[in-house]
């Protein structure tokens, strides 16, 4: 099996060689974190050019840090190591978008609760509808009740949705191949039922023909940053984010598994299953 993290990294091994920008500490601290970077578009990605990378493998990156707990300051950090080698790659075949383009998150939210109320969900579903942006509605009613990541609400193409409707549930394929099955409700069939009939053969539902899906990830994340102190419940400390929807999702099951009379170690293990590897339930 071909290693392209290996590949990668005897590329980078070359550049930094060669490299006569920013002090020695810089680019010692810089490399270490664009290894990290490496590892995962070789792993999740297959790249095998430094050339290649793109918007798409930033964007990703960024929800893969958010999602293991990274703080702000550190995803800055990485993103900044990033294009400092990247700017040095030569004949690259895109330019990397700013931080401004994607939606960062100030502050690292740790143990505070993200989840959503029915309310603000509601409430959020009626602002896209006011807005006539039935396509985030439909890429947050997924979110909410399949605990998906936004960039695997984004990667659903009719394929994936015609399965899904005649399985009963969704096949999600995460980082390093690894697959997961996860249960779709009535709302979610309701949604993907109404997009399949607007979507051409083989086109991804929620991103249109003539945009990058790292870019409709960074509006409807602006979206929700625009509405959510409108929609927000009166009094609630709570920071509403689109990746707070999957939070909400896994407390739900979390629950239902309790009521079922599960412990709670099986039901952490089986709300893991559902959120990260291969777990139908």
């Amino acid at each position: 099996m071909k290693n392209f993290y290996t590949n990668l990294l005897f590329q980078a091994q070359r550049l930094y060689r060669h490299s006569r920008q920013g002090s020695y500490k810089t680019k010692e601290r810089y490399f270490e974190a664009y290894k990290r970077f490496l590892k995962f578009v070789g792993d999740t990605y297959n790249l095998q050019k430094l050339q290649s990378i793109s918007g798409k493998h930033l964007s990703a990156y960024i929800d893969y840090m958010q999602d293991k707990g990274y703080s702000a300051s550190t995803i800055k950090t990485d993103l900044a190591a990033i294009r400092f080698w990247y700017d040095q790659i030569p004949n690259a075949k895109y330019t990397l978008p700013t931080n401004d383009e994607f939606v960062l998150e100030r502050r690292k939210f740790g143990n505070v609760d993200r989840t959503w109320s029915m309310r603000e969900f509601n409430l959020m579903i009626a602002e896209c509808w006011k807005h006539k942006r039935d396509d985030y509605a439909a890429c947050l009613v997924v979110a909410r009740y399949a605990g998906l990541r936004l960039h695997e609400v984004l990667r659903i193409d009719t394929a994936i949705a015609r399965n899904a409707l005649k399985d009963g549930f969704i096949t999600i394929k995460g980082k390093g191949g690894k697959i997961r099955e996860v249960p779709i409700n009535e709302s979610i069939c309701i949604v993907l039922k109404k997009h399949l009939k607007t979507t051409p053969q083989g086109y991804k539902l929620f991103v249109p023909k003539d945009k990058q899906t790292h870019i409709v990830k960074t509006e409807i994340q602006t979206f929700i940053l625009k509405y959510r102190k409108k929609v927000c419940d009166e009094g609630s400390a709570r920071t509403l984010t689109f990746h707070g929807l999957r939070h909400t999702c896994a407390a739900e099951w979390y629950s239902k598994f309790i009521s079922e009379g599960k412990t709670e170690h099986e039901a952490k293990l089986m709300v893991s299953k559902l959120l990260v590897t291969k777990g139908k339930m």
